[in-house]
């Protein structure tokens, strides 16, 4: 039997079939844009979202290997918070209100005035933010009367592919618990903070089984469309970081998952919430794992490989151009002649504004410590140190606040590149561990369906007959003595700058 993991993230969406071993059969991906039909909002056309995943699915089965071993089970790995009013047909009323759209800054300091920010943190683990599903639907409500009480109910991404794919609106505990609305402790709506706020649980999805437990079949119409004549077995799968935390193997306290890709995400393994003010003021989230009886703490910083590619693309095009004719990586050549040990420059990421533990985005990138001898593969370097230096904050405060972490499981595009590999493994004195398969929320939803589907009995055995580690990276003791110091000079980097910045 093999395994579909679909993947609907911001930008794009990608479906993989997977044999039952881990093996990728078959893979299509496709992508689609946001839309800001006014500053500070951010939306999306969820009827093209579902178009395109479709495609996608009809792609990935259509292919000669996936064939040859049908698929039984599909789950979903989803971008967090995202709503989407629907009717009774699950048809899109109006464009989703995705997690980066900014809008709700009153309604979330209505939230504080009723329940007050740490009461709201210790119920949900979500801390006050405009990434949070609460404040869109109370959005929504003043500002939009027709559209609220048009709505059958309000979906995010996994329960509206659902409701399209077998029938049933149901949404993950761990997709909940990214709300605002879920009781972290039971695994339940908040039925006191919802009818405050004038919000039926009857137009919310309803949370599953357990993660990995089966919530339908995909209708017979659409399996006959993807040329599948056996049952497909739905499940639940979750929130896109938490998919990827277990498809990275990240299933017991103490293990933690990087994801460097256009931003740069932590996830960190936890038998029990830490639900530490530090966490709350930095804007660190707690929610339910993926993983039975596991939470995550999630850290998020806006710029990771964007950042990168900003500079490869105005400051190293005649890399990218050398790239190209000799088939080389173009960040390969950046920092070819980049030091062994520190530049001796420092870099402060934040160009576009900070994530967390700051939460400043009217903050702003810098570099400091140029002089004429420097090259641009200092800088290139400086980049790394800067991003790395950044990933250390958010790990010290996350060990602070009782969330220990023994290594890292590193994935995304930024676990190609073995030079940041071993800056993080130096700078934040933690060993790393890449996996051989780096699509890990494709491979950790299809995991869950495999559970579902009753490949695997559970999912450390799901886990352990698939996810494989192809590299381990230790600390180099000389390194990170020789970073100590520097690091300690970029803590003092933003708020010495921090009211300069805000004037540029």
């Amino acid at each position: 039997m093999s395994l579909i993991g679909l993947d609907i993230g911001t930008t794009g969406c990608k479906a993989i079939v997977f044999a039952a071993d881990g093996r990728i059969l078959s893979q299509a991906k496709r992508e689609y844009p946001i839309l800001t039909p006014q500053p500070s909002w951010a939306e999306q056309d969820a009827e093209q979202v579902w178009y395109l995943a479709w495609e996608c699915l009809r792609e990935a089965a259509a292919d000669g290997k996936a064939k040859a071993d049908p698929p039984r089970s599909l789950a979903l790995s989803c971008q967090g918070e995202a709503v989407i009013p629907v009717d009774a047909n699950g048809r899109a009323l109006r464009p989703t209100i995705l997690g980066m759209d900014t809008r709700t800054v009153g309604e979330n300091q209505r939230l504080c005035e009723i329940f007050g920010a740490d009461e709201l943190f210790r119920r949900t683990g979500m801390p006050v933010h405009t990434i949070n599903t609460l404040p869109k639907l109370l959005w929504l409500q003043a500002n939009e009367p027709e559209i609220w009480h048009a709505a059958k109910q309000f979906l995010l991404y996994e329960d509206f592919f659902l409701h399209r794919l077998g029938g049933q609106a149901v949404i993950s505990t761990c997709m909940a618990s990214r709300t605002q609305m879920m009781d972290l402790a039971s695994g339940a709506w908040a039925g006191d903070i919802l009818d405050h706020c004038g919000i039926d649980t009857a137009r919310l999805a309803q949370p599953g089984p357990l993660q990995g437990g089966p919530v339908g079949v995909l209708r017979r119409e659409l399996a006959d469309e993807l040329g599948i004549k056996g049952e497909v077995v739905l499940a639940t799968g979750g929130h896109d970081q938490a998919c990827a935390a277990l498809g990275a193997g990240v299933i017991a306290p103490g293990l933690a998952m990087v994801s460097s890709g256009t931003a740069e995400v932590v996830e960190v393994a936890m038998s029990s919430p830490a639900l530490d003010d530090r966490l709350r003021d930095g804007g660190i989230s707690v929610y339910r794992h993926v993983v039975p009886g596991l939470y995550l703490a999630m850290t998020l910083n806006h710029s990771g490989g964007l950042l990168l590619r900003w500079f490869r693309d105005t400051l190293g095009r005649w890399q990218v151009e050398q790239a190209a004719a000799s088939g080389q990586d173009a960040y390969d050549l950046l920092l070819a002649d980049a030091p062994a040990g520190p530049t001796g420059l420092l870099l402060l990421p934040h160009f576009a504004g900070s994530g967390t533990p700051v939460l400043d985005t009217r903050s702003k990138g810098a570099l400091l410590g140029l002089t004429f001898a420097t090259t641009e593969a200092d800088i290139a370097k400086a980049i790394l140190e800067g991003l790395t230096y950044e990933l250390r904050v958010n790990l010290d405060l996350l060990r602070a606040a009782g969330a220990p972490i023994a290594e890292l499981h590193a994935v995304g595009g930024g676990a190609r590149s073995s030079i940041w590999l071993q800056l993080k493994a130096d700078i934040c004195s933690i060993p790393l561990r890449v996996p051989q398969v780096t699509e890990a929320a494709c491979l950790g939803a299809a995991l869950l369906g495999g559970v579902a589907g009753g490949e695997y009995p559970d999912v450390t055995a799901a886990v352990n007959a698939t996810v494989r580690m192809k590299q381990r990276i230790e600390p180099r003791p000389e390194q990170t003595a020789a970073y100590a110091p520097r690091f300690a000079l970029y803590e003092r980097v933003y708020p010495a700058l921090r009211e300069l910045l805000w004037q540029c």
